[in-house]
């Protein structure tokens, strides 16, 4: 065997992941939130890049009013309305300029607080089991830590507590789950020992719809029963989820696509007001032709330059994609914008991708985060793939979502005092030429939220 050293060459492909590539990949990936948030990151670093405004502000811009002046020059100096003129130097205040600020579960009950009959150390008690409130408007804080804070008595501590307890959202400042619904009947009139006992002892009956047993034990008929149950189920059990929590943020959703039924034809358009249109500044184009005697600061407007040329050929480049990916999406699943969610048809990314002849992977970063607002709502692109089932007489096949639409038409045609169970469902199933097992059943009927046919029973 002979060992050594020798020099060989060799040709082979490989994928450079170059910078550009990568921010490419990752403007994709992006939805328009995160997108808007990297370019205005982009237009603080890059002094090259600038925002294009729109055409219709530049005509506003060439016109100058005086606005006070026009205003002076009115009749509304006149009279009783005399309109404010700021002096010099004074800022002038326009409605314009406040955004209003959503209410908090503590500041709507300090609001309540400061009109109680509650005064002094009692307010104060008062003030600090407000704060103590999570946000669900449960008291976490024990009693008995509470009384030796503030050194009441416990008699104290339950009056200022009880004064709470009559604030709105009914329910609030409860200790546990059987305190706030008791505290809702009772500002309502509504507690009687039956529903007291239920609540202090029966609540997993309740959930589990076991109204033979909870009429056996408090001895009334089923369907007086079945009235109280409906009651309690009636009630909330997180009076403060009606408020935002501390620190909480909204969350909003912003269309990439538009999908409008235009003269019966669907028509798509993208949604440019959500990225601001870039370009680069002539200025700095003039100013590189300049500095070619300085090497350095020619380097750095040349760097500056091409990696504002990317992201604009970047930002085209998504758009251009998403769009393809959106039209291949609605010519697949025509029959859903035209006819409803029933007529959903299995897709996957398979199926796009060698449609429109691109790689999966930049098929599921096109849909990732991804909406199109069409006149039946606002979709994720993602919520059009899913797998399916086999029907008879139809070789695409329907979708999960599809099937769940069944189901849940069916659910709601049943009679409530004999549900159908899983099994029934399946033969009803059947019938429409859609085989699936009574445990795809279960897990569809899950998945929507809907109880068993034991839960769902009514007298």
């Amino acid at each position: 065997m002979k060992l050594g050293y020798e020099l060989t060459i060799e040709q082979k492909q490989q994928l450079a992941m170059t910078p550009e590539l990568i921010q490419g990949i990752k403007i994709l990936q992006f939805n328009s939130m995160d997108l808007f948030d990297y370019v205005q990151n982009e237009l603080l670093e890059n002094p090259i890049l600038e925002e294009q405004k729109p055409e219709g502000n530049r005509e506003l811009e060439t016109v100058e009013v005086d606005i006070m002046e026009s205003i002076a020059e009115d009749n509304y100096s006149g009279g009783n309305y005399q309109l404010w003129n700021p002096g010099n130097g004074e800022e002038r205040y326009y409605f314009e300029k406040f955004t209003s600020e959503e209410k908090t579960l503590q500041d709507f009950l300090l609001e309540q607080l400061n009109f109680s009959k509650l005064k002094g150390s009692d307010k104060a008690l008062g003030r600090f089991i407000i704060e103590s409130l999570d946000d669900n408007g449960y008291l976490l804080v024990s009693s008995r830590e509470l009384i030796n804070l503030f050194q009441v008595s416990e008699t104290k501590f339950e009056e200022v507590l009880a004064c709470i307890h009559d604030m709105e959202p009914n329910g609030v400042g409860a200790r546990n789950l059987e305190e706030c619904l008791k505290i809702q009947l009772s500002n309502s009139d509504e507690l009687t020992d039956s529903i007291c006992y239920i609540i202090d002892n029966m609540l997993d009956d309740v959930a589990g719809n076991r109204i033979s047993k909870i009429a056996k034990t408090i001895g009334t008929t089923p369907v007086e029963t079945q009235k109280i149950v409906d009651k309690i189920r009636s009630l909330e059990p997180k009076p403060g989820r009606q408020f935002p929590g501390r620190g909480e943020t909204t969350k909003y959703v912003v269309p990439d696509i538009f999908l409008e039924k235009i003269n019966g034809e669907l028509v798509l358009s993208t949604n440019d007001a959500s990225i601001p249109s870039l370009n680069v500044s002539s200025y700095y184009t003039e100013l590189a032709h300049k500095a070619k005697e300085d090497r350095e600061l020619s380097q750095y407007l040349n760097d500056r330059f091409n990696a504002a040329k990317w992201l604009i050929k970047s930002i085209r480049q998504r758009e251009d994609t998403i769009f393809r990916v959106a039209t291949a999406i609605v010519s697949f699943q025509k029959d859903f914008f035209e006819k409803g969610e029933k007529y959903i048809k299995t897709l996957t990314l398979k199926q796009i991708s060698e449609a429109l002849e691109i790689h999966e992977s930049t098929v599921s970063r096109a849909i990732n985060g991804k909406y199109i607002q069409c006149p039946g709502g606002v979709f994720e692109l993602k919520y059009f793939f899913s797998g399916g089932v086999h029907r008879e007489g139809d070789d695409e096949g329907l979708s999960s979502n599809s099937v769940k639409s069944i189901i849940k038409d069916i659910i709601d045609s049943e009679n409530q005092k004999k549900p159908f169970s899983d099994q029934n469902m399946v033969k009803l199933l059947k019938e429409k030429g859609i085989e699936i097992s009574r445990r795809t059943v279960a897990k569809y009927r899950e998945e929507m939220g809907i109880p068993s046919s034991s839960k769902r029973r009514r007298f």
